[in-house]
């Protein structure tokens, strides 16, 4: 049982191992639009869905109309159902510089955000275009140096990973595991170029594509049940025969994405059962999870030094993410084992939840959803 015991030890630190140097290699390689881009030269949509943001979308939207060097930006927002007065805000704070279009209800069961994000494209007249969160604040040069990064890039789609902003000890323990992900298990050059889904990676908060693309693709309306529309919508634009991409987008752009546990957990609740798709998938996920990066620092806690140098090595994997996305490295990665235990929580709140038909999001119930 021992020996059982020190090879998984073995294994599962020569994976974080491996997880690291493969960050490392992301970390060059990964993509990030330009400081200093030239003027875009075709028209531009800013789109942004928002439900209940009256509390948080003056930063935005500020920033939205701040946007330079791009001479034909049009920016439209769709009030989704709000209570709270978004529309309201938004109009006080942009006039006439920004369509506010009233959104309709999605079909019983199904996710907004694709049902707004669908209406908002059909209104749009841009060649490109740029959704947004009501939660992201943009560089002043933030769109014009996506635009410029798709084009140059010769991409149908690029994901340009918000700056992820974390203030509390819930949030500093989930959100980092957002790039860290990507970073550390995705191959991102081979995964601009593979026609495979399964290779694929999307922010929401953030999300640029050919307006052609997505029409190809079948546009929003083809994941309109999907919990995670970005990567389905990146998925389906493979399917398509394009090429799309996830870009470090911490230079031109800054989301803070939840306040406090009861946040953090509404949030990765309604959304990580989609990620995984099967519960078999979940278990297995969580046992590679579990094994390389919580049962490596427990044996360390032992006098291990497989295990110790396990642990070292995911610090380190945290400490190479943080740095290429604007993050936090000291001390917020010598607690990787608790955040990653933390999210192995969630998940299994997540199923639970699905599994009793009680997701919602926004206050509207999810049971149709994938």
């Amino acid at each position: 049982m021992r020996r059982l015991l020190r090879g998984l030890v073995t294994a599962g630190s020569a994976v974080a191992a491996l997880g690291t140097l493969h960050a490392a290699v992301n970390a060059r390689l990964v993509r990030a639009p330009r400081a200093d881009p030239p003027p875009c030269r075709e028209p531009v949509s800013l789109l942004v869905p928002a439900r209940d943001e009256a509390h948080r979308i003056a930063p935005a939207l500020r920033s939205f109309l701040a946007q330079r060097d791009v001479p034909d930006l049009e920016v439209l927002v769709l009030d989704d159902g709000s209570t709270d007065g978004t529309a309201d805000v938004v109009r006080a704070i942009a006039g006439d510089r920004v369509r506010v279009i009233p959104g309709d209800p999605p079909p019983p069961g199904l996710p907004g955000k694709p049902h707004a994000c669908a209406r908002l494209a059909a209104e749009a007249r841009g060649r490109v275009l740029v959704f947004v969160d009501a939660d992201v604040v943009l560089a002043p040069h933030a769109v014009a140096a996506a635009v410029h990064l798709l084009r140059s890039a010769g991409l149908d789609a690029v994901s340009p990973f918000p700056r992820q902003l974390a203030d509390d000890a819930a949030t500093r323990l989930v959100q980092p595991l957002l790039q860290w992900s990507w970073l550390v298990f995705l191959p991102l050059r081979l995964a601009e170029r593979s026609r495979r889904e399964s290779l694929s990676a999307a922010n929401g908060q953030f999300f640029v594509v050919d307006a052609t693309a997505l029409r190809r693709c079948g546009g929003f309306e083809g994941v309109a049940d999907a919990v995670l529309d970005d990567i389905a919508l990146m998925r389906a634009v493979k399917r398509a025969g394009g090429r799309g991409a996830v870009a470090d987008g911490s230079g031109i752009a800054e989301c803070r994405m939840y306040r406090g546990w009861a946040e953090v957990a509404a949030g990765y609740e309604k959304s990580l059962w989609a990620a995984t798709g099967s519960p078999a998938a979940a278990i297995a996920l969580a046992t590679g999870l579990a094994s390389a990066f919580v049962l490596p620092p427990l044996a360390a806690l032992t006098g291990s030094r497989a295990g110790l140098v396990g642990y070292a090595a995911a610090v380190a994997g945290r400490v190479v993410t943080a740095r290429r996305t604007g993050g936090r490295p000291w001390p917020d990665a010598l607690a990787h084992p608790v955040s990653v235990g933390t999210l192995l929580t969630l998940l299994a709140r997540s199923w639970r939840a699905r599994r009793a038909g009680t997701l919602t999001w926004k206050h509207r119930p999810l049971h149709g959803s994938r």
